[in-house]
């Protein structure tokens, strides 16, 4: 070998030798999600999660939420406890304070990681108690501006709005019902819907030709069966949002089963609404608030809440944007409307009602 390649090529070899003598350097994993250690850890820690209901179980609307919420949680030791508040078949203020009181002892005694709150009246009665505190609520199904229940920059509280789809509805109305000018809503007083009502008038300019002449707002069953004849002629679809708190001649609440029945056999106008259990219990159509992804994305927030220790506060409080268009075939046929098979492969289709109707 010539010389200036032995100068060259010794001192490099020096140098690999050297490198190779010592061990290899590495920074240590910070702790949180990135570290396999930790990740292990938390999963395996076992939680608790209070699911606190405005409504009742067994029923699609609140059942879908939380199954969509613990689905995100999968692979978690979660121990869930769920209270029904019970508030859309039990309306009267008595009852409000005392089982949101019940709910409140609950939290004080189990002493859950997260409560997880769903619909607004779980807001207004308890999660409200909570503001700027250290425990983290999550919410759905939520239609009230957080700022209604103080939720902006309280720190410890967010979660997923609830808007309903109101211009898609009419337009896949409009798909299955072209002569569609004249619309009447109806709702009841329950606190729920100014909010949608607002957005709904807010909305009405994306919808051209469409004139929504009666918006009435009913307390007891004879009244509305009263209205609902007299739109027979005044109206060409009616939409239903609040059909739960009518009350009849002894002031009890009228399931709103009773309700949707007796619209099935008594109204020939085409109806919307915007949730599937209005559809399985006689609805025409509706652009659907899936509630299954109401409670995932909230689950989604919670997940990351309990694994990566974040503040509530550092989530934007926003809505759900999928929508999922659905026909109630039964409906259509006793209305004596043929819906166009085009619009029929584009939607969920519901051919009949729930059993329990």
């Amino acid at each position: 070998m010539a010389p200036f390649m032995k100068t060259r090529f010794f001192p490099w070899m020096a140098l690999i030798f050297l490198l190779l003598s010592f061990p290899i350097l590495r920074a240590a994993p910070l702790p949180g999600a990135d570290s396999p250690v930790a990740a292990t850890d938390l999963a395996q820690k076992h939680w608790k999660i209070l699911h606190i209901m405005s409504y009742h179980s067994p029923w699609k609307w609140t059942d879908g939420q939380l199954e969509g919420f613990k689905a995100a949680l999968r692979g978690l030791n979660i121990e869930y406890k769920v209270f029904q508040l019970d508030m859309k078949r039990k309306t009267d203020e008595a009852w409000k304070q005392a089982v949101s009181r019940e709910a409140r002892e609950l939290i004080a005694s189990w002493k859950p990681d997260l409560v997880y709150t769903s619909d607004d009246y779980a807001q207004k009665y308890v999660a409200m108690h909570y503001l700027y505190q250290k425990l983290p609520f999550v919410f759905s199904g939520v239609n009230a501006h957080p700022a209604v229940y103080g939720f902006l920059g309280s720190g410890n509280i967010t979660g997923v709005l609830e808007e309903e789809h109101f211009v898609e509805t009419i337009k896949l109305l409009q798909q299955i019902v072209p002569t569609v000018k004249k619309i009447a809503v109806i709702y009841d007083d329950d606190p729920t819907w100014p909010p949608v009502l607002a957005r709904m008038k807010n909305s009405l300019p994306q919808l051209p030709g469409i004139e929504i002449n009666s918006w009435d707002l009913i307390r007891t069953f004879a009244q509305f069966k009263q209205r609902l004849e007299e739109l027979q002629k005044e109206a060409d679809a009616i939409g239903f949002l609040g059909i739960f708190a009518f009350k009849d001649e002894q002031g009890k609440n009228v399931s709103y089963k009773t309700v949707s029945r007796w619209v099935m056999d008594h109204s020939t106008l085409p109806d919307f609404s915007f949730w599937e259990d209005r559809i399985s219990y006689g609805t025409l159509c509706a652009v659907n608030v899936s509630e299954y992804e109401q409670g995932y994305a909230a689950g989604e927030i919670a997940r990351s809440i309990l694994l990566e220790g974040r503040s509530p506060g550092s989530y934007p409080m926003k809505p759900t944007v999928k929508g999922v268009p659905m026909v109630n075939l039964l409906r259509a046929k006793k209305l004596g409307i043929q819906i166009k098979t085009g619009i029929l492969l584009s939607v969920t289709v519901r051919d009949g009602v729930n059993k329990d109707f």
